[in-house]
């Protein structure tokens, strides 16, 4: 069975180290991007001339229609999903609850938890044996910010994460014997430009002294864990999510 993955947020960080390694394991790789087009094309360059297929698709999660057509787009261009990776994710600025409106909230929320219940809604309509799929597996990152909290920072973007690891928790369950395992990754620190969306590029540097491996850690490590997850060596592994959190 031909293996084609969809990577949401995939054309930097974390995604895009997925979409890197995930293309040198052997899946035809769906980089999803919203803002980033040119970074999007270098990384199907790269899985391309190393031998893979890729392909660029821009799409905004936080929209119905687009996720649609971005599974639709699969579909005619590399074939069904078998493996999807719930990657795309915003935070704003840094600040107390206190001083956010309801429009942040909102926004944090359309992306990181309703992109992600669409994408495995569509993933599953097309994997579900029980909808004439042959089964697959879904991945989705989530953040030590889930267990921390987040606060004085972004606690909204926590509490999105918790919603994140709840999903994973009953995805998996409701799909365990329609031949799809669904499970999650937390990352903790970890050295990409989302802490600069914030209001702080160097938050890693200025926090990595509680991490007890006494370091950030790389998009590619975050990556490893998550090819496991959707590799045949995690064929018992279900409902769980792993935290590649330094030990924080």
């Amino acid at each position: 069975m031909k293996r084609v993955a969809i990577i949401t947020g995939a054309s930097r960080g974390i995604g895009a180290a997925t979409a890197i390694l995930a293309g040198s394991r052997g899946y035809a790789v769906c980089v999803n991007y919203l803002r980033n087009p040119d970074s999007a094309r270098e990384i199907v360059a790269a899985i391309n001339a190393a031998g893979g297929q890729a392909i660029a698709v821009g799409a905004d999660v936080a929209v119905e229609a687009d996720v649609v057509r971005l599974f639709q787009t699969v579909d005619r261009e590399l074939g069904p999903v078998t493996a999807l990776v719930n990657n795309a994710g915003i935070l704003e600025k840094q600040m107390r609850v206190e001083a956010m409106d309801a429009e942040r909230i909102r926004r944090v929320l359309d992306t990181n938890v309703v992109g992600a219940f669409i994408c495995a809604r569509e993933a599953v309509r097309r994997m579900s044996t029980k909808h004439g799929g042959k089964g697959g597996a879904i991945v989705n990152v989530s953040s030590g910010a889930a267990r921390l909290g987040s606060p004085d920072e972004y606690v909204d973007y926590a509490a999105s994460k918790g919603a994140v690891d709840t999903l994973t928790i009953g995805l998996a369950k409701e799909v365990a014997a329609e031949g799809i395992r669904v499970n999650g990754v937390r990352p903790g620190l970890i050295m990409t430009d989302i802490h600069a969306a914030g209001g702080e590029p160097g938050r890693v540097a200025r926090m990595k002294s509680s991490v007890p491996l006494g370091r950030g850690g790389m998009p590619e490590e975050v990556a490893t864990a998550i090819l496991w997850l959707l590799s045949d060596e995690a064929s018992f592994t279900t409902g769980a999510s792993i935290d590649v959190c330094g030990g924080r």
